[in-house]
């Protein structure tokens, strides 16, 4: 019975010990992305020169919602580190106004701040809101800018993000600002607005001005001629508690400011969408391009 006993106890402990080394080998980072491309795309960017640099593993947290269901992640420590963007942060979460793309990016950077979370530079881009409709529609209703629209918006019908409807800066102020009347709105995800209006459903949409699609389609992007929409810069957000446990991330992550403009990041949006390339397949061919990793 003893002997028994002793061998439960060794077999018991060395399953222990192996269960250490195998789940516990390494530390791990939680990465959060929102429910589109580009957004998941920033995060495996993040993550791949993190694990690269740092040698952490990465727990991607994809696809988790809109901008306020990750921010929410964020704050409550269920999350460590996730791109945003600079207008977003001033206006949606803090309910602040933005100013230039500078004042806007050092308002940013204040805010988060108080919720113990640091801002790092911005990654070169700036990803706004506009309007794209048919480019032959456009050019027969000699349509650039968003006043140019605003006198025959209430013939179309325009399809949106759900977020986009109800933010504090899209739809409604949008609507205000441009006296503008859709003849209908129609709420729906990201990826199917360039469907519906392929499909006649709708036919002008919400799109972001760093969108894939846009590469494909022929469709004409109009001009915020106001300036209405404030700078979205996109760059990385990292807790303060992942800072003081990990500090080398702000060196890390560092090397990709300003290292992506608004081309690159079409351009990769659009090897996504339109070419049916795997996320990580992008990100790593961008890390490789750009030096900020060893092709392997």
């Amino acid at each position: 019975m003893k002997n028994k006993f002793t061998l439960l106890l060794v077999t018991t402990l060395l399953a222990s010990l192996l269960s250490g080394c195998i789940f516990n080998e390494k530390d791990s980072l939680r990465l959060g992305s929102r429910n589109n491309t580009e957004s998941i795309i920033l995060s495996n960017i993040m993550g791949q020169l993190i694990e690269d640099r740092l040698g952490v593993d990465i727990i991607y947290k994809e696809n988790l919602g809109g901008s306020s269901v990750v921010w929410n992640a964020m704050t409550n420590d269920h999350i460590d580190v996730i791109p945003d963007y600079t207008g977003t942060i001033v206006v949606t979460y803090y309910q602040e106004e933005p100013g230039t793309a500078e004042e806007t990016l050092a308002a940013t950077k204040r805010l988060v701040a108080g919720d113990n979370i640091t801002a790092l530079g911005t990654f070169g881009f700036n990803n706004t809101y506009t309007l794209a409709l048919d480019e032959a529609k456009a050019e027969e209703l000699g349509l650039v800018t968003f006043s140019d629209f605003a006198k025959v918006s209430k013939d179309f019908t325009l399809g949106a993000v759900f977020e986009f409807i109800d933010r504090p800066d899209g739809l409604p102020g949008f609507e205000k600002e441009y006296d503008i009347q859709f003849k209908d709105v129609k709420g729906m995800d990201h990826g199917m607005m360039y469907r519906a209006i392929g499909a006649n459903e709708v036919n002008v949409i919400n799109s972001y001005t760093t969108d894939g699609q846009l590469a494909i389609a022929n469709l004409r992007v109009l001009e915020d001629d106001k300036s209405y929409f404030p700078p979205y810069h996109a760059l990385p957000l990292v807790r303060d508690e992942t800072l003081k446990e990990y500090p080398e991330l702000e060196d890390i992550l560092g090397l990709l400011e300003g290292q992506i403009d608004e081309e690159t990041m079409q351009v990769m949006n659009g090897k996504v969408d339109n070419d049916g390339i795997m996320v990580e397949l992008v990100a790593k061919e961008f890390l490789e391009d750009s030096g900020l990793i060893e092709e392997k």
